[in-house]
C-alpha cells in the first residue's frame, strides 16, 4: 500500500531529473560540454516539484533568503568548503591572488581577485571584450531576436531596463547575455574603454538565473534584482552594462567610480555569494558579434569564455574580429 502511495511521486522526481542537461561549448576546448551544477539536485526540486515551487515564492525568491545564505558565507567554519569546492570543480588555484589558505571564508573566496596575467584583455583597439567569466548568448539584433534558452522565449526589454524611452533606443541593438556559474570568477569587467555613469538600482525578487529556471521563466532576468550603469564609449556609442541578482547572491558590490574614464577590462565590481548575471547593450549598429557566439546563440547554446576574451568589434572594423 505505501509503494502504491509514493509510487506518483516518485515517478515525477524521477522524471525531472532525468531533465535535459544543461550543455554549453567551451572556446577554448574546441567541443560542447555538460555543466556541472553546483547544487543540482535543490535546484531542480525548488523549480520542478509542487513543493519547491511553494518553497521558492514562500522563501527562496526573497531578499532575506539571500542576505541570510550570504551572511552564513561568511562564517569563519566556512573555510572548510573552500579546499574540496577547489577540487572538485577543477579550478586552477594558481591564478589566485591570495593563497587559498588566507581565506577567512567562503565568501572571501568566492569574490577573489585573480592575477592579471590570468585574464589578459584583448588589445585589438577595435575589439570589445567578454565582460565576465562565464557561458555567454548574444543576440544580434533584439528586432529579430527568436529567444535565448528555447526558441519563441524573450525577456521584455523596457521591463529590464526599468524605461521605456530607454529602451525604445535599444529596441534594434545588440545584447549580450553573460550568466555565472557558482565555480566562476565573480568580478565583473568593463568590456570597452569609456567613462561610466552612476549606477541605477531596480529592485526585484532572486530567483535562480540557472537555465534550469530561465527555461520555465525567461521573465526573470528582466525582474530580479538589477543594477543599470551607461558606459559613453568612443566606438561602440554608449553601452548600457548591468549586472542581475540571483538566489543566493549576497549583494553587487561597485568597485569603479562614477565619471572616472576606465581602461577596457578594468574592474567594474563582484558578486557575492551565489550564481548570476551580467547583461550588456549595444545602440544599433555598433557591433559585430565573434562568429563561434553567434552560430551557438542560434542554436540557443551557451559559449563558455572568460573575461578580457575578444567577442566582438566595432561595425566599421568587424572584419578583423571574426573568429
Amino acid at each position: 500500500m505505501l509503494a502504491t502511495k509514493l509510487a506518483p511521486a516518485n515517478r515525477l522526481w524521477k522524471t525531472f531529473f532525468d531533465m535535459d542537461e544543461i550543455v554549453y561549448y567551451d572556446r577554448y576546448r574546441d567541443e560542447t560540454c555538460v555543466e556541472k551544477i553546483y547544487g543540482e539536485k535543490a535546484l531542480r526540486w525548488t523549480y520542478g516539484t509542487l513543493g519547491g515551487r511553494v518553497s521558492l515564492n514562500a522563501l527562496v525568491k526573497r531578499a532575506a533568503f539571500s542576505r541570510w545564505y550570504g551572511w552564513k558565507m561568511d562564517r569563519p567554519s566556512t573555510r572548510q568548503k573552500i579546499v574540496p569546492f577547489i577540487k572538485n570543480y577543477e579550478l586552477d588555484a594558481t591564478e589566485f591572488v591570495r593563497d587559498v589558505e588566507d581565506f577567512e571564508n567562503f565568501n572571501e573566496f568566492f569574490f577573489r581577485e585573480l592575477k592579471p596575467e590570468a585574464r589578459p584583455i584583448d588589445s585589438d583597439a577595435s575589439s570589445i571584450v567578454f565582460p565576465a567569466d562565464g557561458r555567454h548568448l548574444c543576440v544580434p539584433d533584439l528586432s529579430r531576436c527568436e529567444g535565448l534558452f528555447v526558441k519563441g522565449e524573450m525577456f521584455d526589454l523596457a521591463t529590464l531596463v526599468g524605461d521605456t524611452q530607454l529602451a525604445e533606443q535599444y529596441a534594434e541593438g545588440s545584447l549580450l547575455l553573460s550568466r555565472l556559474c557558482p565555480v566562476d570568477y565573480h568580478r565583473f569587467h568593463f568590456p570597452a574603454a569609456g567613462v561610466p555613469g552612476a549606477t541605477r538600482l531596480i529592485n526585484g525578487p532572486l530567483y535562480s538565473v540557472n537555465p534550469i529556471a530561465l527555461r520555465q521563466n525567461i521573465q526573470i532576468l528582466a525582474t530580479n534584482k538589477r543594477c543599470l550603469t551607461e558606459l559613453e564609449t568612443e566606438s561602440f556609442g554608449k553601452v548600457i552594462v548591468m549586472e542581475i541578482g540571483a538566489t543566493c547572491v549576497g549583494s553587487i558590490c561597485q568597485t569603479y567610480r562614477e565619471g572616472a574614464f576606465v581602461e577596457k577590462g578594468d574592474e567594474k565590481g563582484y558578486f557575492r555569494f551565489g550564481g548570476s548575471s551580467t547583461i550588456t547593450i549595444f545602440e544599433p549598429g555598433r557591433i559585430k558579434f565573434d562568429t563561434d557566439l553567434v552560430e551557438n546563440s542560434q542554436q540557443h547554446r551557451e559559449l563558455y569564455a572568460r573575461v578580457g576574451d575578444h567577442m566582438g568589434a566595432s561595425i566599421n572594423r568587424a572584419d578583423t574580429a571574426s573568429k
